[in-house]
């Protein structure tokens, strides 16, 4: 990965800027390696941290406007199909996307924001926003700070790695793989919660 990542990097702020813009359109390599990564290599100072920050929070918005407008487009019963056919091939299960919809629905704006913490909808639930028709400018600031949070997390804890003698492949690997495994148990706590609750309360009477 790094080589790939080494050569785009060697393109200054617009390889990381289309780096982290291709990340929200696809997310390969993951946003949390690939911001670990920038955070270890990218950043020797703290006002160059800073506007490492600046520049893949504002590709990543772009990424999610992106997708926003294709929702938009092509409205929310061709994207539902394209969901029901094609999502199980990016992680993104039907069933979800149709719960997430109902949830952007009540609170797009608490959603859009929520939605950057959670693996895979952080980069296809801005479909749903544009195909439902959601106001644009909520969105893309409810997008925009929860991009900075995020991003900021993984960006600030590589840049502390770069310099605390540690080895910081084996650290950055044991960092990535616990933030999977809360994604993980988020996710599965968004899904199934209702029922798990609902289960617990006819238990108990």
């Amino acid at each position: 990965m790094t080589g790939p990542l080494s050569t785009i990097l060697g393109f200054g702020l617009f390889g990381v800027f289309c780096l982290a813009f291709t990340e929200k359109i696809l997310p390969v390599p993951p946003s949390h390696a690939m911001l670990l990564f920038l955070g270890m290599t990218a950043a020797p100072t703290g006002p160059a941290l800073a506007i490492l920050l600046m520049v893949t929070t504002l590709a990543s918005t772009a990424g999610c406007l992106v997708w926003y407008a294709v929702g938009r487009r092509i409205g929310f019963d061709r994207v539902d199909r394209l969901v029901e056919r094609f999502g199980k091939y990016v992680f993104l299960r039907h069933a979800t996307y149709r719960w997430l919809g109902q949830a952007y629905r009540r609170d797009h704006v608490r959603v859009s924001l929520l939605a950057q913490f959670i693996p895979t909808v952080r980069n296809y639930l801005p479909i749903a926003a544009g195909a439902l028709g959601l106001p644009a400018l909520p969105f893309a600031m409810a997008t925009l700070l929860g991009a900075t949070i995020w991003n900021a997390g993984f960006l600030l804890t590589g840049y502390l790695l770069r310099g605390s003698g540690q080895d910081s492949f084996t650290v950055g690997l044991r960092i990535i793989v616990i933030v999977v495994a809360l994604e993980t148990a988020f996710m599965l706590a968004l899904r199934y919660g209702p029922a798990w609750r609902r289960r617990i309360r006819l238990a108990l009477g």
